[in-house]
C-alpha cells in the first residue's frame, strides 16, 4: 500500500490522538520519510482547484503529532512553509471568530467553525529542535484545525454550520 495516500473519513488514523514523535524517531529517519510522504500527499490534491495548505500525519493514516504548513497556491501572500512536530498550542487569544474551513479528510464538506484569532504554537521542526511562533487570522486558523487532527478531531465535529460542496 503506497503510504502517501489521503486516507477516507472513517478512517481510525483521523479519529484517535495521535502518538507523540520520539528521540529515536528523529535519528533513524523516519520522521524525514513521513514529512516527505505527507508532501507527496499534499501537492497530489487538487480537487476543483482547490489547493491545500497543510496537512497532518493521521490524514495518510500515520498517527504521529506532526503536521506540515505547505501553501500549494500560486499566489504572492502566501503562507510561510514549516513543519510543527509534537505541537502544543500555549497561547490563544480569548476572541473567538467564525470562519469558513474544509479539509482534505472531507472532501465533500465545508463548514464554520469558531477558532481563536491569534494563537502561538510550540513545537520541534524536523531536527528535533523546538520552536515558537504566534500566527494570526488563516495561519491560526490552520494550526488549530491541524492539532485536532492530531487529537482526532475533525472541523466537521466542531462546525455550527455544514454544507456540500457545490
Amino acid at each position: 500500500m503506497d503510504m502517501a495516500k489521503l486516507v477516507a473519513q472513517n478512517h481510525e488514523a483521523l479519529h484517535t490522538m495521535a502518538e507523540a514523535v520520539d528521540e529515536e524517531e528523529f535519528k533513524n529517519g523516519s520522521v524525514k520519510k513521513l514529512i516527505k510522504d505527507m508532501k507527496t500527499a499534499l501537492k497530489s490534491y487538487n480537487v476543483d482547484g482547490f489547493v491545500a495548505v497543510a496537512i497532518a500525519a493521521p490524514q495518510i493514516g500515520v498517527s504521529k503529532r506532526v503536521f506540515l504548513v505547505e501553501d500549494q497556491s500560486n499566489e504572492r501572500n502566501r503562507i510561510p512553509s514549516f513543519v510543527a512536530i509534537n505541537p502544543t498550542i500555549i497561547k490563544c487569544a480569548k476572541k473567538l471568530k467564525l470562519v469558513g474551513e474544509g479539509c482534505l479528510s472531507v472532501p465533500n464538506k465545508y463548514g464554520e467553525v469558531y477558532r481563536h484569532t491569534h494563537v502561538t504554537l510550540r513545537a520541534q521542526d524536523e531536527n528535533g529542535i523546538f520552536f515558537e511562533r504566534g500566527a494570526g487570522g488563516l495561519l491560526a486558523q490552520i494550526i488549530q484545525h491541524e492539532c485536532d487532527h492530531l487529537d482526532g478531531t475533525l472541523f466537521v465535529d466542531r462546525a455550527e454550520h455544514v454544507q456540500d460542496k457545490a
